[in-house]
């Protein structure tokens, strides 16, 4: 019997990934071998295991704010997120949500500047802070975003993390007494956040295990942390006590899942099996259409 080329073999393993490897989901219904099928193409996220939530400030900016939920929810998504609060029109946005019932799941409370990293910053931290709790309560966001800020001169990074610890212990019984989680995120500085205070995995642990409140905790960019240190379902397994929210872009590109080097279905599956049931943050530039992109993110949904 003649032995097939390598080239041969590679060809025939190739063809039959890409016949079962389809834009789809796997149904209730499906019989074994079948490739798996959407119940809804035009829905591609309808059904999914992992509840994603998409970030309308990078998906859909073609549309007028508000028009985004409605379309995030004719694509399936039963979230959305946003970035500051601030200069939105939020009774539209509470409104539309209701009528799509489509959720917030976070918005960023705390932004870059000033820098929660400095104390001279706090006191203005904590009127944000109770202002934006506010806002979360009256949209129903369950949390919010908070950044560290970029290095202060004349600081270390020991410094400027302990002024974090600081400034997070300061706020936690405000967002206790809202039950709005502060999710605070770590950036990468290789690529995108040159300059930033805080980034990686340990020492973002570190600092939310000091603050002990269960309502601060980390927004675990898993894109961010990729660049950062890799290892994703090793850190988070090891982290996963202080994960309070998951985002995603795979990388290079910051494109959604399936564009990159991150083998997502996987990295889900492991968030999934140690337990995370919250929103997964959409936090990518689509590289296609949003149909297109959408169901390349549904099929990083299939493990």
């Amino acid at each position: 019997m003649k032995t097939p080329s390598r080239r041969t073999f590679l060809a025939s393993t190739l063809g039959a990934a890409a016949l079962s490897v389809t834009p789809a989901r796997a149904s209730a219904q499906q019989e074994p071998g079948e490739s798996p099928q959407l119940a809804n193409p035009k829905r591609p996220l309808e059904g999914s295991k992992t509840q994603f939530s998409l970030n309308i400030e990078m998906w859909l900016r073609d549309l007028p704010f508000t028009d985004r939920i409605r379309a995030a929810a004719d694509l399936g998504f039963r979230w959305v997120e946003f970035w500051p609060w601030r200069g939105k029109d939020l009774p539209a946005i509470k409104q539309v949500c209701a009528e799509t019932e489509v959720r917030v799941s976070q918005f960023t409370g705390w932004g870059f500047v000033p820098g929660m990293n400095n104390p001279v910053n706090h006191e203005a931290f904590e009127k944000e802070i109770l202002a934006s709790c506010k806002v979360a309560q009256d949209l129903g966001a369950p949390m919010m975003t908070v950044v560290a800020g970029n290095d202060q001169p004349g600081m270390t990074s020991e410094q400027m993390h302990e002024h974090i610890i600081t400034g997070l212990k300061r706020v936690a019984p405000i967002a206790e007494a809202h039950q709005v989680m502060l999710i605070l995120e770590p950036m990468n500085i290789r690529v995108d956040h040159k300059g930033h205070s805080l980034y990686g995995s340990p020492d973002a642990v570190r600092i939310c295990r000091e603050v002990n409140s269960p309502m601060v905790k980390i927004n675990w960019d898993l894109y961010h942390m990729q660049i950062s240190e890799g290892d994703l379902c090793g850190r988070m397994k090891e982290g996963f006590d202080q994960i309070g929210y998951l985002q995603l872009a795979d990388h290079p590109g910051r494109h959604e899942p399936g564009t990159g080097e991150i083998h997502y279905n996987r990295v889900l599956k492991e968030a999934w099996n140690l337990g995370y049931r919250g929103p997964v943050g959409v936090e990518c530039s689509p590289s296609a259409p949003a149909l297109e992109s959408a169901t390349r993110l549904a099929l990083a949904d299939i493990w």
